[in-house]
């Protein structure tokens, strides 16, 4: 393929051609390996509906860099490239790190001191209330924002989303196994958008306020749905992940094993290891944020002088996401 030239924890991205027939979200394993001098690393890749997948990768170093693709589909096997890194655009800074155990860094040491707001379903909101949203933040100091893929069903959200998460089959249900590539590339646009504002995107992969479905696919979609929206939103620098909003409300479909495994498929799908954590519901059911997956400590708790607490009972930096909000609703934490 023909050499690019593109900037440090900038996107690269490749785009292939290839089988359409079946259900290609399932039937087909796509991948490359991505190479500089003695250094591999291995991205994976995803189907983007209509024939075409794609690979996305942030490279974090400059120089030469080039790549050969592994799938199961022989036409998507064996793909090569080779492109340039050029320096960092200004005020880039690389993805957010957990730096000297209990603080947080951008990726060249600019430090990062977290500031942020939640929207969970604005990406299911009408075009011009996003675009509202955009014009707010632009005037806010606000650097990461909370937000879900999935749309939610609560007070102030109750309407349609803009687009399924997932394709309708034949009988107008969703199919679980087909993600909709429409609402990804959507949702992906909306946290570049993020990015270019300077802001984290706080990715929300589960949450219990759910009439549409979501909360009921099966261990196996679920573990499909985390490798997808991975493999999809990784090579973005200002990614990160929270496996749930209130976790704990979801046990009795998804038990802790599956939160573990979560975690892992994760690990496994994103070589740039992005900050993870996962968000309680009930004060006293925080998630064992020891656990060597989870970079930082995501609270909901009110009572924010207990921050001593937790930093000192699992040793990582602690993010009280959810203690209080600002605002006139009829809820008693508003």
């Amino acid at each position: 393929m023909t050499d690019t030239t593109i900037a440090k924890w900038d996107l690269f991205e490749a785009s292939l051609n290839g089988p359409s027939s079946g259900n290609p979200f399932v039937e087909v394993d796509l991948e490359a390996h991505f190479s500089q001098k003695s250094r591999t690393v291995r991205v994976p890749g995803f189907y983007d509906g209509d024939g075409v997948y794609k690979i996305r990768f942030m490279p974090d170093n400059e120089g030469e860099w080039s790549y050969v693709t592994r799938s199961s589909a022989p036409e998507l096997d064996g793909t090569s490239g080779t492109f340039t890194v050029g320096p960092a655009r200004p005020d880039v800074h690389g993805p957010v790190q957990v730096a000297n155990r209990f603080h947080f860094a951008h990726a060249d040491g600019t430090p990062y001191l977290s500031f942020g707001t939640t929207c969970y379903a604005w990406t299911h909101q009408p075009l011009d209330l996003q675009a509202k949203t955009l014009e707010t933040l632009k005037q806010a100091r606000f650097n990461k924002m909370r937000m879900g893929v999935f749309p939610k069903d609560y007070p102030f959200n109750i309407n349609e989303p803009l687009h399924d998460v997932y394709e309708r089959d034949a009988e107008g249900e969703l199919d679980f196994d087909r993600p909709n590539p429409e609402s990804f590339r959507h949702f992906e646009n909306q946290v570049k958008a993020l990015g270019d504002l300077g802001i984290e995107a706080d990715i929300i992969i589960f949450h219990p306020y759910d009439r549409w479905g979501y909360c009921d696919m099966s261990a196996e979609q679920d573990y499909r749905y985390v490798a997808y929206l991975t493999a999809r939103l990784a090579a973005y620098r200002n990614i990160w992940w929270s496996l749930a909003n209130e976790y704990d409300f979801l046990l009795d479909t998804k038990p802790m094993g599956q939160w573990d495994r979560y975690f892992q498929i994760i690990e496994e799908n994103d070589p740039y290891r992005h900050l993870k954590s996962i968000h309680n519901g009930d004060v006293n059911a925080n998630y064992d944020h020891r656990r060597p997956w989870v970079s930082h400590v995501c609270i909901q708790n009110w009572d924010v002088k207990r921050t001593q607490e937790w930093r000192e009972a699992y040793g990582k930096p602690v993010v009280n996401d959810e203690p209080e909000y600002e605002g006139n609703i009829m809820l008693s934490w508003g």
